[in-house]
């Protein structure tokens, strides 16, 4: 019997799990991922965290009985619910940290979305979250909003490992590599052993073809069909070019020499929300050496099934990628226009889904 996910991983790419609950931690339905699915890695987010409380109640009610009792407020008792859940998945994924010599085996935790345009409290938050979890395979997932990217760099500094979330452009992504390399110069700067830090860049896919589509559907000419569904992969595609470049350089040399491991490419938003798209999509077109695909587990369950690993599908098509990109300007499409629009819409959907898990817990608890 074919293991396409066992074929996805010799290919170079880290499968991760873009879900967590607390009945998957006591079900032992995430160890089982590990053990049989090839997972190697967990990503968190407020959208996933509201879904696992709305439908795991009872399985959070002894917690928030006692935080009721101990008089504590929302905000303080959404920090031990999520970090309790996550230094639990820590826990679980250590195996695969420790085979990995620490690039796998890590599991992520977003700072609260509403910080994302603050930098310094965006620091404060991913300070307290690190010591919250108390785990070495810990990512702290910081937005890469203006605001976030010299939170990135002085989290990095602490000798924190990194998550950098919510990125779309091409142009942003320089900027957040640069926050990396200048991060990791002072982390070593200020004498934290690079060899135990990480990071990833969580690019995001399906959404970017999401909000291309829509628009390409309002000009409904033979040309923009044709471009639909095509803008999210060469975007990544691009991306892992821009990737390529940077960690070739003299600069990021200084810090490979210092036992520093690279900010891993991760493919973020990889389920298809178009159905008329293969379910695999975002997975087979996005395969290179080095990278991760987070991927919800119905995603990984398909391509366990039908996916197709046909060697790298990125690196060959960095000018096929770039005619869509331009294609889609000829159209009147801006580039700069669509990623901007899917940074602003993304730290309101994580904020609003922060509000949403907060007021449940706010309505046992009472006010912060």
């Amino acid at each position: 019997m074919t293991d396409r996910l066992a074929e996805l991983s010799a290919a170079g790419v880290a499968i991760w799990l873009d879900d967590i609950s607390r009945p998957r931690l006591t079900g032992g339905g995430l160890d089982r991922l590990r053990r049989e699915q090839h997972v190697v890695g967990v990503t968190s987010n407020p959208t996933i965290f509201a879904k696992a409380i709305s439908e795991g109640d009872d399985a959070y009610a002894e917690q928030l009985g006692d935080l009721k009792a101990r008089g504590i407020g929302a905000d303080e008792a959404l920090r031990m619910l999520t970090t309790y859940d996550v230094r639990w998945a820590c826990d679980i994924m250590r195996p695969a940290y420790d085979a990995s010599s620490g690039v796998d085996g890590r599991v992520s935790i977003e700072v609260d979305p509403r910080l994302a345009y603050d930098t310094d409290a965006s620091v404060a938050e991913a300070k307290a979250l690190w010591w919250l979890v108390d785990r070495p395979n810990l990512f702290v997932k910081i937005p890469a909003t203006e605001a976030g990217l010299p939170a990135i760099a002085d989290t990095l500094a602490q000798g924190i490992s990194v998550n950098v979330t919510l990125i779309f452009g091409l142009d942003r992504y320089d900027a957040v590599m640069d926050a990396f390399l200048t991060g990791m110069e002072r982390a070593k700067a200020n004498g934290h052993d690079l060899t135990k830090m990480g990071s990833v860049a969580s690019f995001f896919v399906s959404r970017v073809d999401t909000e291309v589509d829509k628009r390409l559907d309002k000009l409904g000419s033979v040309e923009a069909t044709g471009l639909r569904g095509k803008a999210a992969v060469a975007n990544a595609r691009l991306a892992y070019q821009r990737y390529e470049k940077v960690f070739g350089s003299s600069r990021w040399q200084a810090l490979a020499d210092a036992g520093a491991r690279p900010q891993r490419p991760l493919w973020a938003s990889t389920s298809t929300k178009n159905p008329d798209y293969r379910d695999v999509m975002y997975v087979e077109d996005l395969i290179a050496p080095g990278v991760v695909n987070t991927m919800p587990e119905p995603t990984i369950h398909a391509f366990a099934d039908h996916g197709v690993v046909a060697g790298d599908t990125v690196t060959g098509h960095y000018a096929d990628a770039q005619r869509v990109i331009d294609d889609l300007e000829a159209l009147g499409i801006a580039y700069d226009d669509v990623v901007d629009t899917l940074e602003s819409e993304g730290v309101e959907k994580f904020s609003a889904s922060w509000n949403e898990l907060r007021q449940p817990i706010e309505s046992q608890l009472g006010p912060s």
